[in-house]
């Protein structure tokens, strides 16, 4: 080791025996069993959804409240203790009104206070006292410590443990009390977050989830597809910027650029009211419940159309420079025949309609006008000023990868690009060539080289981080091509189809997902690979766990657009010490109707893989860490203290 860091950390361990309290505690905690990790994924701004997934723990909540209560409580009363610890907040305004004086509602306090401490204290049964005391609320640490752990053998504290109920009661911190001890709850039944992808676009408030994980006690992420058209535009990538704007455009959902960002849309607007008019193909598509006026529709029609048109320019250039990105058919505003309004893809002619050519000269077809160039200036300059998008960026950034080897699973939003015969397909940049865990760093290293250093525009970083989009060797895009020019412009269904990577039908064969994980340096007997991306179809029957357990695909459809084609709601994945459960869930309504109605949106739960001897924190990536921990410590005795 290192004697100067050893003489850094004596000041720390400035004693022999703080040094041997600190190993005896960190061997401990290595027997303790493993916390629960909750999977989530494809949240697409869906954050009410979200919230209540988060808050019941995909039902480790309720599990918990029914081991303890189920003798002494009715299923009515455990839904409404269940909802309370969902949503204290609300579910006390709630009680506190149907109570017809004080003395019946300071009986409640009390009976439900009783109880929080009873669900903390099973909740934290397999962590260590310091680990629950940094779950607590800090304001009231001493005193539920002191509830908590009462021992009352002799009775000479009876008066004691009552009197500091009494006191809580009476001077109003009852409140304050419960929802603080609902919280630490909700903490202490998941003890890790992995967000396997997809936090933007789609549905309404990704700004809102965004602030959540930021403040949720320990996580990690795996950025999306959706979540890196967000990183690169930040980063400088103005067709990424384009893609967010359209794509926000598509459902009404321009409110996360102005609203929640601070981006000012009004100069792509006067641009958008310059050259273009009403436009079937581009109205927004409309969720129920939102009724925008005919004026509003008709202005997110024309920005939609002003923002797609830019975009397919913008992509020509990235095309045309980086020849080894292999999309030149993609350079599809050049094969428009623009007198006979059709076009020719793969030998085949095709009529357009509805199309939307204002600003496209058709001897330069990939040139943006002066008036564009500037919009999308602008916009780029707003975007790279917006407090909040840094903010959360940022947090991407450290929180976040392309992929994750955690408790020997593989986390990884869309595919490892394969072949037909299941081998990692290989891509070539700058020379050299790459497949399988190294391309996937590769991407990585680009798109973060593309972040710190967002003053560059159009260098290679910025264009590989709009290829991790839709590039076809990219392990978040994981098709051939994307035809969101054919969508809009061609009525033949047949020139839509984007056609999958092998990885999606190889995927449900065992042998193809154990090769992927011994690439990846995880053990092939024991691990999973956890993916999000492609919307499980439960409907049709398809099942989410693939290749005989090797294989768990957790999207089910948070977002509301898939939940027609999947039938579910979302799935999430639970792995404690005892193995791995698979989660359903049906599709949430509101808050309002769970707190009405204390139901929870769960379905059914799946054994994915039951653990033959219950797994320890020894045997977890913190586990690892600890190990290193004492490693060092070790290396200090002998330096500081034996030596």
């Amino acid at each position: 080791m290192n004697t100067k860091y050893l003489d850094l950390l004596a000041q720390k361990y400035d004693s022999e025996e703080k040094v041997v309290t600190e190993i005896i505690n960190l061997k401990a905690i290595l027997n303790l069993p493993k916390g629960t990790e909750h999977f989530v994924s494809d949240l697409h701004g869906e954050y009410q959804a979200f919230q209540h997934v988060l808050r019941n723990g995909s039902g480790k909540v309720k599990e918990k409240i029914t081991d303890l209560f189920a003798e002494e409580l009715s299923e009515k009363e455990m839904n409404e203790f269940a909802t309370l610890v969902y949503y204290p907040e609300e579910k006390i305004r709630l009680i506190k009104n149907s109570f017809d004086n004080e003395k019946e509602l300071n009986h409640w306090y009390g009976q439900i206070i009783e109880r929080m401490l009873k669900l903390v204290s099973y909740a934290s049964s397999k962590y260590t006292r310091s680990k629950l005391r940094k779950a607590l609320p800090s304001q009231f640490a001493y005193v539920i410590e002191e509830l908590l752990y009462k021992t009352d053998e002799f009775t000479n504290k009876e008066q004691y443990y009552s009197k500091i109920l009494q006191q809580i009661i009476s001077l109003g911190q009852s409140d304050k009390l419960i929802i603080g001890l609902a919280y630490t709850t909700q903490q202490l039944v998941v003890d890790h977050l992995h967000v396997v992808g997809d936090v933007y676009d789609r549905g309404p408030e990704p700004d809102k989830i965004m602030e959540t994980l930021i403040n949720y006690h320990s996580i990690d992420i795996q950025w999306g597809n959706h979540d890196v058209l967000w990183i690169a535009a930040y980063a400088g990538s103005k067709v990424c910027l384009a893609n967010i704007i359209r794509i926000c455009a598509r459902y009404n959902n321009l409110e996360i650029i102005e609203d929640a960002y601070g981006i000012n849309l009004r100069p792509l607007l006067n641009l958008a009211e310059k050259y273009y008019d009403d436009n079937p193909a581009f109205r927004p598509k409309i969720n129920p419940g939102e009724e925008p006026s005919d004026h509003e529709r008709l202005q997110i029609t024309k920005i939609h159309q002003a923002i797609a048109m830019i975009q397919f320019k913008l992509e020509s250039p990235i095309i045309k420079r980086r020849s080894y990105f292999n999309m030149e058919d993609r350079l599809l505003l050049e094969k428009v025949d623009y007198d006979r309004n059709e076009i020719t893809i793969h030998g085949e002619t095709y009529p357009l309609e509805d199309t939307c050519f204002a600003t496209v000269d058709p001897e330069h077809p990939e040139q943006l006008l002066e008036e564009e160039e500037q919009v999308m200036e602008k916009l780029l300059f707003s975007v790279q000023h917006s407090e909040k998008l840094a903010r959360h960026m940022n947090f991407f950034m450290k929180k976040g990868s392309l992929y994750l080897k955690y408790n020997g699973n593989l986390l990884i939003h869309g595919c490892i690009p394969l072949d037909e015969q299941g081998n990692m397909e290989k891509m070539t940049i700058e020379n050299r060539t790459y497949g399988g865990r190294e391309l996937l760093d590769v991407f990585e290293h680009y798109l973060r080289y593309a972040f710190a250093h967002p003053e560059k525009t159009d260098d290679l970083a910025t264009d590989m981080s709009w290829y991790l989009w839709t590039g076809e060797y990219s392990s978040l895009f994981g098709k051939r091509e994307m035809t969101t020019f054919e969508r809009y412009f061609i009525k033949d269904k047949k020139v839509h189809k984007e056609r999958k990577n092998p990885y999606y039908h190889l995927r449900e064969d065992e042998e193809t997902c154990r090769e992927i994980l011994t690439d990846f340096g995880l053990n092939p007997d024991q691990g999973h690979i956890i993916n999000g991306h492609t919307p499980v179809k439960e409907i049709d029957g398809e099942n989410p766990i693939k290749a005989n357990g090797k294989m768990i695909v957790i999207d089910g459809g948070f977002s509301k657009a898939y939940q027609s084609k999947t039938g579910i709601a979302g799935y999430t994945l639970l792995f404690n010490s005892y193995g791995m459960q698979l989660v359903a869930h049906q599709h949430f309504n509101s808050k309002e109707e769970v707190l009405r109605n204390g139901t929870d949106v769960l379905s059914v739960k799946r054994l994915v893989d039951k653990e033959l001897e219950r797994k320890k924190v020894l045997e977890t990536n913190v586990g690892e860490e600890l190990l290193q921990e004492i490693y060092i410590l070790n290396s200090l005795m002998e330096y500081r203290y034996i030596n």
